[in-house]
């Protein structure tokens, strides 16, 4: 023990020495730790919360975005579900469509009172007519006013964005060529088909801006938009009427399955209003027709579509008061399923 005396005391001493050591490494890195937080200003706020670094977004965007869609007669399931007289619908597809963007729906009913109807505008960024048949009576008449508002409320500075799906293009066609003879019959029902973009046609600014380019390309190519209608407008007839041609620029045709050429979608001159006959909901949200394309590119075709709408309907100056979108909104009514029968669509909200 004696020889071994001197040994342990030299060991222990490097021992200590050591200790204090990586003590004081310790020391001097959590001094640079502390010192880097205070130069990265990473300072702790009062309750351990961490100072939000998170930018301010755009003031001059509305990102509570609400979109007043128009019922159309009817229920939907050609009598199935109601035969009330009063009856009008609208397809929970088109619903989703809109929340699946980033905002939510305000059901503009066609034959409520005007007054009601003109009130729900003032509490809506954007407007979306739908599909369906009716061309003339109260629905039009409702629609045409409606149209007329977007307008006014465009030509005072107010952005408003205006979406029009398959019968909601055909009737803002009639309503601005002024000619109820402008439609012409085609054969697109129930299938789907590719667009033919227009010549040296520029897509900023129009629903196609955002699409990336290896999407766009496959809309020319692939079957990827949905169309169901029976009525149309050739290009040849569209530019002859001057109302029309003057107001619209067409941004892509389409072939029916008998190989006449139609104008498929169309953006407005100075109003953000875009036409569409074929159906950009369809892909993602309906399931009743076996010819509905579901790939993913078809289902980016939707998304890309609301995504325009909505930040679209997000410039807009409406800031409507919380409690009357709230008692307003379509969450006040109850989607009824269809789909059982196979066809049509999968889900209606009803209103009478």
């Amino acid at each position: 023990m004696g020889r071994s005396g001197p040994w342990s005391w030299l060991c222990f001493s490097l021992l200590v020495v050591g200790s204090f050591k990586v003590l004081d490494v310790a020391a001097a890195a959590q001094s640079i730790v502390f010192s880097g937080r205070a130069a990265g200003e990473e300072k702790l706020l009062q309750g351990g919360q961490k100072k939000s670094e998170c930018p301010f977004p755009d003031p001059s965007l509305y990102y509570r975005p609400v979109i007043g869609i128009l019922s159309h007669p009817g229920d939907g399931a050609s009598g199935r579900l109601s035969n009330a007289t009063d009856a009008s619908y609208i397809a929970a597809s088109y619903v989703k469509f809109v929340e699946s963007a980033g905002a939510r729906v305000i059901p503009l009913i066609f034959n409520e009172p005007r007054e009601i109807i003109y009130e729900k505008l003032k509490l809506v960024n954007g407007v979306l007519f739908t599909g369906g048949w009716a061309k003339r009576g109260l629905y039009y008449d409702t629609a045409q006013d409606i149209l007329q508002k977007v307008l006014e409320m465009n030509d005072a500075g107010k952005h408003f964005p205006l979406f029009a799906i398959c019968l909601g293009f055909e009737i803002v066609s009639i309503m601005i060529s002024k000619d109820e003879d402008i439609l012409e019959h085609f054969s697109g029902t129930n299938q789907a088909s590719t667009l033919t973009f227009a010549e040296d046609m520029a897509f900023q600014g129009t629903i196609f801006q955002r699409f990336p380019p290896s999407l766009l390309a496959k809309l020319s190519k692939e079957c990827l938009v949905m169309q169901n209608h029976k009525y149309g407008i050739s290009p040849g007839r569209f530019q002859q009427n001057p109302d029309l041609s003057s107001f619209f620029k067409i941004l892509t045709t389409s072939t029916d399955d008998e190989g006449q050429v139609y104008v498929s979608t169309v953006q407005a001159h100075g109003y953000p209003i875009t036409g569409f006959q074929w159906h950009p909901e369809k892909n993602a949200f309906e399931w009743g027709v076996s010819a509905i394309p579901h790939s993913e590119d078809a289902v980016q075709v939707t998304q890309h579509a609301a995504n325009y709408f909505i930040s679209e309907a997000r410039k807009s100056s409406n800031r409507p008061p919380a409690g009357q979108v709230l008692a307003n909104l379509i969450y006040n009514f109850r989607a009824t399923y269809c789909g059982k029968a196979g066809k049509g669509y999968d889900e209606v909200y009803i209103f009478s």
